[in-house]
């Protein structure tokens, strides 16, 4: 049986640089309709306190998901011909959203798009869709492994992307924590012992179904009919605090190794304290207080959350050397793990080539 290696990385990271005094002007509102009583200087710390954000990237007006998924297609296919993929497996939840009408547009797919934006003429290259909410990279990553595993595919290009701009609240304090962009990976078959090794997910939706939903924006005299992204802070952190660390040690398991095999943890770009709270948990849950330094890289300080797009662009940038003091060899275990609306988590366990 083959394995599945990712052979190349691209993404796209967008121009524009929000930072946190953007949102100064802003009008803040509560989900009851009435205007929050803290000065925005406040709301802004306070969120910067717990989120660790301080800067996001918004697209340019010109530009849409399509586009951004395109462009770090682009990067990951440079050298190499597109002609060969047998799929284009695109995560995303919104579609398609212009700068001025944030209506979603996913007819046709999106990742059909990108394959008529890529020129590929094979037929047999088949694009489509998964919206899984943040999880949907790592999700479509895992659908790929299935393909090549099954020796249905070889070459399957894997893309993340969202512009979660175009969706936000400008009178919901979330707001600030939203980005935009996009993240690719070329995925190959091969004899070699690398690749992914397991995975496993997990949907929860009796009561977890409304922690991430679209509604009406918190400002009441805004125009009803567009709706916004919004979610429940607090339980999604309870949630994703005790599920996530669950889902990667199953993961662990199921592959035969154990937390202290793993030299990198990639978790979803969120929330750095829930990120932070994640990791102390799940090496608590090992059996170990003592989490190594430099374990977990981060990017959403700079980079905002931008949805599915948050792992892939932080592995490219890893692949790339962009991060500080973080760098993977051949032989070394990584471990990617997502959570987001559905609620769904999941976690994949990969050996470096």
């Amino acid at each position: 049986m083959p394995n599945s290696i990712i052979t190349a990385t691209g993404s796209y990271i967008p121009a524009l640089k929000i930072p946190n005094e953007y949102f100064l002007s802003h009008d803040f509102y509560g989900p009851d309709g009435k205007k929050l009583d803290k000065t925005n200087l406040d709301l802004i710390k306070k969120l910067e306190e717990i989120t660790c954000i301080q800067e996001r990237r918004y697209v340019t007006d010109d530009l849409t998901t399509s586009d951004i998924a395109f462009m770090a297609a682009e990067r990951a296919l440079e050298g190499v011909d597109r002609e060969t993929l047998d799929y284009i497996i695109l995560g995303q939840n919104l579609g398609d959203m212009k700068a001025d009408n944030a209506r979603c547009d996913m007819v046709p797919t999106l990742a059909a798009r990108v394959k008529h934006k890529l020129r590929i003429r094979n037929p047999y290259c088949v694009a489509y869709d998964v919206p899984f909410g943040c999880p949907g990279w790592l999700h479509a990553m895992i659908i790929a492994d299935y393909y090549i595993k099954s020796g249905d595919a070889k070459k399957i290009l894997v893309i993340g992307a969202e512009t979660l701009s175009r969706i936000s609240d400008p009178h919901d304090i979330d707001s600030m924590i939203y980005s935009d962009g996009a993240g690719a990976t070329l995925i190959e078959a091969t004899d070699m012992n690398a690749g992914i090794v397991s995975h496993v997910t997990r949907s929860d939706t009796l009561n977890e179904l409304n922690l991430l939903t679209l509604g009406q924006s918190y400002h009441l005299n805004s125009n009803g009919n567009q709706l916004y992204l919004k979610m429940r802070g607090h339980e999604i952190y309870k949630y994703a605090v005790k599920v996530v660390p669950e889902v990667v040690l199953l993961s662990l398991e199921k592959a035969g190794l154990a937390l202290s095999d793993v030299k990198k943890v990639l978790i979803h770009q969120a929330n750095q304290k829930m990120d932070e709270a994640i990791l102390k948990r799940l090496f608590k849950l090992s059996g170990t207080r003592d989490i190594p330094e430099h374990i977990m890289p981060m990017t959403i300080s700079w980079l905002g959350n931008s949805s599915v797009a948050t792992l892939p662009t932080l592995f490219d940038l890893l692949q790339r050397g962009e991060l500080n003091n973080h760098r993977l060899h051949s032989g070394d275990i990584a471990v990617f793990a997502s959570v987001g609306a559905g609620m769904n988590v999941n976690s994949m366990v990969y050996r470096m080539p």
